[in-house]
């Protein structure tokens, strides 16, 4: 399942951020972020890896630094809307039957962190979308609605991967005990290539227009989404707040 051959990983990298204008190109430590996020893509040796952008900045970039890069529309709605087309575009032999999708605002994202993705599809069948979580060390995080939560049902023998009940930019899901742990939802996904078919296919549902999740119309559809249990550093570039902590991260190397 995760040799190279069959396993395409796509970056979805859009110029235009209402948060952080220019954020695929924001500079780190001297390189532009979706570079930083493709060489950690490379460096997990999972499979090949494309860019796919509506940014012809974003692809001489890309290309400059030895990574390839497509073009796809300016009007696609979501990430998945723009991978679904890339891999189109990039593999219309239908090669690969993994996509994994790695968000281009993950510049600290450890290559281990992209290979553990992997282990739900392998471990069974029956899952659709695979993904990773982490547990929150910091309580305030929680309040955050930037950093999502994830309601995991997880086996009380195997805590390395557990089935995703629910995804939600709350504190979910409710506990009494202050000291409950919660898990943290990173924007990595690897779809089976018909699932990710089947989900373009879905119009956006209530729940997803709500929380503003693209995931909860997965979950209101009926697929299946497991999760592996990962410990990263990996922050998530959202705000120019979180730039600077990822300019901190890599810079310590």
């Amino acid at each position: 399942m995760s040799q190279a051959s069959n396993v395409l990983v796509v970056i979805p990298s859009r110029r235009a951020s209402t948060r952080l204008p220019e954020k695929p190109l924001a500079d780190i430590c001297g390189k532009p972020m979706v570079v930083h996020v493709w060489e950690r893509a490379k460096a997990a040796n999972i499979g090949d890896v494309v860019v796919a952008t509506d940014c012809q900045e974003i692809i001489d970039v890309v290309k400059k630094a030895g990574g390839n890069a497509v073009m796809t529309s300016t009007e696609h709605q979501s990430g998945s809307d723009r991978i679904h087309e890339a891999v189109n575009l990039h593999d219309p032999e239908g090669r690969y039957d993994v996509v994994v999708n790695l968000q281009g605002d993950l510049p600290c994202i450890e290559p281990e962190v992209l290979r553990r993705v992997m282990l739900p599809l392998e471990r069974d069948a029956g899952v659709d979308i695979a993904t990773v979580i982490t547990k929150m060390q910091d309580t305030n995080d929680r309040v955050k609605p930037n950093h999502v939560k994830a309601a995991m049902e997880m086996s009380p023998t195997d805590e390395t991967v557990g089935r995703a009940l629910y995804f939600s930019r709350s504190a979910v899901p409710y506990s009494a005990d202050e000291n409950a742990g919660y898990f943290r939802h990173l924007g990595l996904y690897a779809y089976r290539r018909s699932a990710l078919e089947h989900f373009v296919s879905l119009s956006p549902s209530v729940i997803e227009k709500r929380e503003s999740l693209e995931q909860l119309r997965a979950l209101a559809a009926g697929m299946r989404i497991d999760a592996a249990v990962v410990e990263t550093k990996s922050v998530e570039v959202d705000t120019p707040e979180d730039l600077i902590e990822a300019r901190e991260v890599i810079g310590q190397g």
